[in-house]
């Protein structure tokens, strides 16, 4: 099997999974966080709204999983509202995880850069600082990698701010998209939206992917 069949192959389990854990909450009646979401935000108006954004914000902040945030986004506030909420708590959390690693890790890091753990984390950094937009923007749309660990190693490489934020903003929308399917899917009888969501994710990672390998061969 081919290098593409192989990555073909992945990107149809990925799809599967997705839709697969779609049918499971739906038939478990549940999700962690819905209990939480109907007695603080759900039919609540504004104050609901800022209650979710700003719990997101936080929670993803620390290094909660962005997708779990739009699954609750979708399953509170429907997909469209739902995934704008999400967004908004998304790129609240990754500026907060950001600044917080230029304000107090920069010094930390260059040692760290420089010492033991250097050979493993070097790579990336330069990677963020020769193009930060592109790389950051193919690193969020491939749905592995850890949020929280990106939003630091971005604050501690020394990178601006505001192209990392554009590009988490533009990395992060087909994911968030997804999840708030499957939570609207998993409230309402939302078959169509769990199989849209197996698509999207397939694009989302297609995608990526092929920003990666392009800029690898363009280094």
């Amino acid at each position: 099997m081919n290098a593409t069949a192989r990555s073909l192959a992945k990107l149809a389990v990925l799809a599967a999974g997705l839709v697969a854990g779609g049918f499971l909450l739906r038939a478990l009646g549940a999700a962690p966080g819905t209990d939480w979401v109907d007695a603080y935000v759900r039919d609540d108006g504004l104050r609901g709204e800022v209650v979710f954004i700003l719990a997101a914000a936080l929670a993803t902040g620390v290094g909660v999983p962005r997708q779990s945030v739009a699954f609750l986004g979708g399953y509170a506030f429907g997909t469209v509202a739902g995934t704008g909420l999400a967004l908004l708590a998304q790129l609240l959390g990754c500026g907060l995880g950001f600044l917080w690693a230029r304000a107090v890790g920069r010094a930390w890091a260059e040692r760290r850069l420089n010492g033991r753990f250097g050979p493993r984390l070097r790579p990336l950094v330069e990677t963020l600082r020769h193009n930060p937009f592109s790389s950051a923007l193919a690193l969020r749309l491939l749905p592995v990698g850890n949020n929280l660990a990106l939003n630091l190693l971005a604050g501690l490489s020394g990178i601006a701010l505001w192209p990392f934020l554009a590009a988490s903003a533009l990395g992060y929308l087909p994911q968030t998209i997804i999840f708030a399917l499957l939570g609207k899917g998993v409230r309402v009888d939302g078959i169509w939206q769990m199989v849209l969501a197996a698509g999207l994710l397939a694009v989302s990672v297609g995608l990526g992917l092929w920003l990666l390998r392009r800029q690898r061969a363009g280094s």
